[in-house]
């Protein structure tokens, strides 16, 4: 009897320790479900979140310009300087952005052209594609490439072109003037040319978008003008031999204005996207086309910028290279009439250079003046001049 009571007691004791062992199992493996799901979360919020807001997506780019694939975001105030890496072009804070890799320093892109659209946070482009969470949508232009440009080929015929329909704002600078000299860019010019033949309005479906309405046939306007620049540059392909790199900056509003009147879940918008992205990629092939796929076109969507853009837009009436007949077709606003405030004039990078050069030169030749001219001051003719003392010599000689 006490042999079996205590066989009970042991096969008692061994239940208790295998279900204090099943629920202490049990209980890790709850815990690790939880970190599991909290793990997927994290992931799934970042993946929207890379998805879901604005966004840099790079269309057509070289061999030798390598974007890395990944969701790593790019600050909206470095697109510039990434805009100028592409090209070859040093800059002066570096880039601390893993998604583009180091360049060739042989190879440079023959031309950038950068479309940022306003009013939608992404398209719906190929998967294929490179694209990158954008953060910290500021405003930004392209102006620090454009000089850039502008001061290391000023002896070529490079193409830059600045252009935001919807505002008329728009600079061009070298050939651009003669390539572009019959693109409508005022809003009047524009609708002008959607009335005439081959127009975006008898070559594209427009399904539920109206031409009698203001915000639609501002959005048409801009796809329109994608359409002409596309043919203009078709016509000059000889411009893209030279060694002078091109600069194109497009701005568009008019999807901005599509959801202002109608909202996102509208089949008009729904019209609209499906436009836009179809005319942007037809654009990059004809760039890439035309620069022999050595060009490098990206697209920035952001729903809104965080900040208006204060800086004082460049009119065409203000730069000395547009002719007078170009000069003719164009009002000037009120933004762009002299400068109210009195302001001093953007220096450029080599502005403390060339200064000190200036400077030091003049000191040291204001020095070697009053050197020169005390010497000669103080010269003593019948020692220290060769001239009196060969004509001393002379007259002993007579």
């Amino acid at each position: 009897m006490i042999l079996q009571e205590n066989q009970q007691a042991l096969q008692e004791q061994q239940q208790r320790h295998d279900a204090r062992r099943h629920a202490g199992a049990g209980h890790v493996t709850r815990i690790a479900r939880k970190w599991t799901i909290i793990n997927t979360a994290f992931a799934l919020l970042a993946l929207l979140s890379g998805v879901l807001g604005d966004s840099l997506t790079v269309l057509r780019s070289p061999q030798y310009v390598t974007f890395r694939d990944g969701q790593w975001p790019i600050s909206g105030e470095k697109i510039p300087d990434l805009v100028a890496l592409t090209m070859g072009f040093s800059i002066h804070e570096d880039l601390d952005w893993p998604g583009l890799a180091a360049g060739s320093l042989f190879q440079r892109p023959r031309a950038n052209a950068l479309i940022v659209v306003r009013g939608l946070d992404s398209l719906d482009f190929p998967k294929n594609i490179s694209s990158y969470p954008l953060e910290n949508p500021v405003p930004f232009t392209l102006d620090s490439v454009a000089n850039t440009v502008h001061t290391l080929f000023a002896d070529s015929t490079p193409v830059v072109l600045q252009l935001a329909p919807s505002e008329e704002r728009l600079y061009m600078m070298g050939m651009a003037n003669t390539v572009f000299e019959d693109l409508p860019v005022t809003l009047q010019q524009i609708r002008g040319r959607l009335s005439q033949d081959g127009s975006v309005l008898t070559s594209l479906p427009l399904v539920s978008l109206s031409r009698n309405n203001e915000a639609d046939l501002l959005f048409l306007s801009e796809v329109q003008v994608l359409y002409d620049i596309s043919a203009l540059l078709q016509k000059h392909k000889h411009l893209a031999k030279d060694p002078a790199p091109d600069l194109y900056s497009l701005e568009l509003a008019g999807l901005e204005e599509i959801v202002r009147r109608y909202g996102t879940d509208s089949p008009q918008f729904t019209d609209a996207t499906r436009i836009l992205t179809s005319a942007l990629q037809k654009f990059a092939d004809d760039v890439a086309n035309v620069y022999s796929n050595n060009a490098v076109v990206e697209v920035v969507t952001v729903k809104t910028f965080e900040a208006p853009l204060t800086r004082k837009s460049r009119s065409i009436l203000e730069s000395k290279q547009i002719g007078t007949r170009r000069k003719n077709r164009f009002k000037t606003t009120s933004s762009n009439t002299g400068n109210p405030y009195n302001l001093a004039y953007k220096y450029d990078y080599d502005y403390a250079v060339v200064f000190n050069i200036v400077l030091w030169l003049m000191i040291v030749l204001a020095l070697s003046v009053i050197v020169v001219s005390y010497n000669l001051w103080n010269m003593d003719p019948g020692y220290d001049s060769i001239i009196y003392r060969m004509t001393n010599q002379k007259i002993r000689m007579d």
